[in-house]
């Protein structure tokens, strides 16, 4: 694997990745954990705009499904500690360089939240870390999942009309990750990964039937991932563990029921060097074959790589970056070949490699 880096911008706390589809044009939206810019991207690294400079908070962004230019944000999540006052916007572009938001939810400690699509219908799915916050490290009250049936008019939406959420489950002690994954039939599903373990939520099969949610592992766990490493036709649990942990490591599908709570507890694979504070992960293919993309955020700072070696039978890792402390990684494919775009929070660094395998 070659990797050629280009630092395509300079922003402090750079946190959210998320990619844009507007005029008929793809672009991708880096923005500020802490007060600073969002700022859209070209996919050749160029900025083209500034959508906000304030007031940052930026956990999480995702386009409306079928619209132009449209996305909802997180915004006023700073910290565990100084989330109490987040809450999900509505950005709309005009076309002339202004860009509206309008508050679509107030939820305190929202952290990652999605649009999954299912037999034509949109939900919201959000993920709070915490309930409340009486002082620092304060866990005393854990998070929760809230869902709720996303009209595909949201015009109304503003401070005094807010979307209603219903909880889906509660109990979830630092419920930190979450991920997008397929279904078979090809219908959306989340996974979300907390200290209780991870989590499926799949939609409702229409408006009238419920959520479900069920548990594929205990494990205590920052973020986590389905990918079919190895080709043998069924998806291994990529794991970061514990919260804001040192532990990677993927597990295989158990044959039978497990005895332990959830479908994946036998260990295939555990990364040799503990990685203080994992936080950044990508699953899916770089030049056709399946890879994980994986950063943290203390000790050596690394941007590492992962797949499975067929020829040894063996899990193979590369450091694609060194000291760059990435907090989310996005990738794109265009004109044949891939791209990851990292926010590299640690050293204020929006970079954008290219990866030839």
């Amino acid at each position: 694997m070659n990797v050629t880096k280009k630092v395509i911008g300079c922003l402090e706390k750079c946190y959210s990745i998320a990619p844009l589809h507007y005029n008929g044009n793809d672009y991708f939206l880096v923005a500020a954990e802490k007060s600073n810019r969002c700022i859209l991207f070209d996919t050749d690294g160029n900025e083209k705009e500034t959508v906000w400079t304030e007031p940052g908070g930026v956990m999480s962004m995702v386009q409306v499904p079928g619209s132009n230019g449209i996305f909802l944000a997180t915004h006023k999540f700073y910290s565990p500690n100084d989330g109490a006052d987040a809450y999900i916007v509505i950005v709309t572009p005009h076309g002339d360089g202004t860009w509206e938001r309008r508050t679509l939810v107030n939820l305190p400690f929202v952290h990652r939240f999605d649009i999954l699509t299912k037999n034509g219908k949109q939900y919201l799915i959000a993920c709070t870390l915490k309930s409340a916050h009486a002082y620092k490290d304060d866990w005393r009250t854990p998070g929760k999942i809230y869902v709720a049936e996303l009209p595909e008019d949201l015009s109304s939406f503003n401070d005094h009309h807010q979307l209603q959420l219903t909880v889906l489950q509660d109990g979830l002690l630092r419920n930190h990750g979450y991920g997008r994954i397929e279904e078979a039939d090809g219908s959306d599903a989340a996974l979300v990964s907390c200290a209780n373990g991870i989590f499926k939520a799949l939609p409702p099969e229409n408006s009238s039937a419920q959520w479900k949610l069920e548990q594929l592992s205990p494990l205590s766990a920052s973020d986590a991932l389905l990918l079919d490493l190895d080709g043998d036709g069924t998806k291994e649990l990529v794991v970061l563990s514990p919260f804001h942990g040192d532990t990677f490591f993927i597990l295989h599908a158990d044959e039978g029921p497990s005895p332990e709570g959830g479908a994946y507890t036998k260990t295939v694979f555990e990364y040799p060097e503990k990685m203080p504070f994992l936080h950044a992960i990508y699953g899916g293919t770089l030049g056709g074959i399946p890879y994980v993309v994986i950063g943290h955020r203390k000790g050596k700072r690394n941007l590492v790589v992962v797949t499975y070696d067929g020829k040894t039978a063996s899990y193979r890792t590369q450091i694609i970056d060194e000291n760059c402390g990435s907090a989310n990684v996005f990738h794109f494919v265009k004109g044949g070949k891939d791209f990851i775009v990292s926010a590299n929070r640690e050293i204020d660094e929006i970079a954008l490699y290219e990866i030839d395998i």
